[in-house]
């Protein structure tokens, strides 16, 4: 395993991480006696398997059901000292809440502390006020590491760009947990933010969010060649050294195989990403033509600014994903998502077209004319039943 400093925590992180969200038992708390044996077993194996494999970062939170109890029967049998935990709680209006929901986090943990608390879900200006506001959740979470109960602080995000720019840039956590990975880049600035404050940088779920790539698209399969879709993805994240640790999200042991593939080719990076870079862009040009594959998000009205609240950024994003690399189960997951990821992923799908017009909204947009028949496309491809957030599930 490799190992990267982890920002201001000066932690030694892996350059991958355990995260708990794809092997517990249910989305929601159970009673301890319901978790069958075999599910249990299985999450022992994987973080078994992680350990010893130097994957000593182990990332859950209080919003991922079982997880947390189910890690509680294996993490105490580990060296403390040679583990990094980290979980999330989510930042409420009453930090009191905050407080009292942690507290049951660390029991179900059976820890005495964690490495890492991440307010969960620094959003939208709600939870960011919620976070940062006198009396608010960042207070409650620098109480608890006054007691000991917390070694450093951060805070995950789907947030804006923006959103998270400010978060960062109140220069009160030491880390960050945010989306960043080749089909998705609008973040970068937020990352150069951190890295100018010295935060640690962890990139959440390049594999599932980054485009389902442990069940890729045929076409995906080749124009990456001769790496895997999931190797190059983690290759193109790790090659930028603002990036300090991707999100393994392991739902069974040998889920870390295709990654590991990855270490041996870092230090050939130059050498490997530009050719299959090249034909991405190439294919995407193709097949999107090459005015819209350069102008189609200038000047974009955000979601809230829109007419029907459309999400028309995202909407669009997920259609040239489609056409350009047969993306379609990704782009249909994401994009059903629309409508019910309440501030996690917001703004609304485009299925009301015939009610709205956008024609103010697009007026700076270069694409303006092109617009509106791209999103009523998009709805034709796309558009399937409704898909809930994984935790409503």
């Amino acid at each position: 395993m490799l190992y990267k400093r982890f920002g201001r925590t000066n932690l030694q992180m892996p350059v991958f991480s355990c995260g708990g969200m794809r092997y517990q038992f249910k989305w929601q708390d159970v009673k301890p006696e319901e978790i069958p044996q075999d599910k249990q077993d299985n999450l022992e194996a994987t973080i078994r398997r992680a350990v010893e494999l130097g994957i000593n970062h182990i990332e859950t939170a209080r919003g991922y059901g079982t997880s947390e109890m189910q890690l509680g029967r294996i993490l105490p049998q580990f060296d403390r000292e040679k583990l990094i935990v980290q979980t999330k709680v989510s930042p409420v209006a009453n930090a009191k809440e905050f407080r009292k929901t942690f507290e049951k986090s660390l029991a179900y943990l059976k820890l005495d502390y964690v490495d890492l608390l991440g307010l969960h879900g620094i959003n939208n200006d709600e939870t960011l006020n919620h976070s940062i506001r006198d009396g608010g959740c960042l207070e409650v979470a620098k109480e608890l590491q006054a007691e000991g109960k917390v070694r450093f602080i951060g805070f995950s995000t789907h947030g804006s760009t923006e959103i998270i720019t400010e978060a960062i840039n109140s220069n009160q956590f030491d880390y960050v947990n945010l989306h960043w990975y080749y089909i998705n880049q609008w973040n970068w600035s937020a990352i150069e933010a951190a890295n100018k404050l010295d935060m640690g940088v962890f990139i959440i779920s390049p594999a599932n969010k980054g485009g389902l790539l442990y069940q890729p698209s045929q076409k995906l399969v080749n124009l990456c060649q001769p790496l895997s879709p999931m190797v190059f993805n983690d290759l193109f994240c790790l090659s930028h050294p603002q990036v300090h640790t991707l999100s393994i999200g392991a739902a069974k042991p040998s889920d870390f195989d295709e990654h590991l593939k990855t270490l041996e080719l870092l230090d050939k990076t130059e050498e490997i990403l530009p050719p299959i870079i090249q034909k991405l862009e190439n294919a995407a040009i193709e097949t999107l033509g090459e005015e819209w594959f350069k102008t189609w998000d200038m000047n974009l009205p955000n979601w809230e600014e829109t007419p029907g609240n459309i999400n028309i950024k995202v909407v669009l994003w997920l259609l040239n994903l489609t056409l350009a690399y047969d993306m379609i189960e990704y782009g249909k997951m994401r994009y059903n998502l629309l409508g019910n990821g309440n501030h996690w992923f917001p703004g609304n799908k485009a299925d009301k077209l015939n009610e709205v017009n956008l024609q103010n909204c697009l007026v700076n947009s270069p694409q303006a004319d092109k617009i509106p028949q791209m999103l009523a496309k998009a709805n034709e491809i796309l558009k399937d039943k409704e898909v809930k957030r994984l935790s409503q599930s």
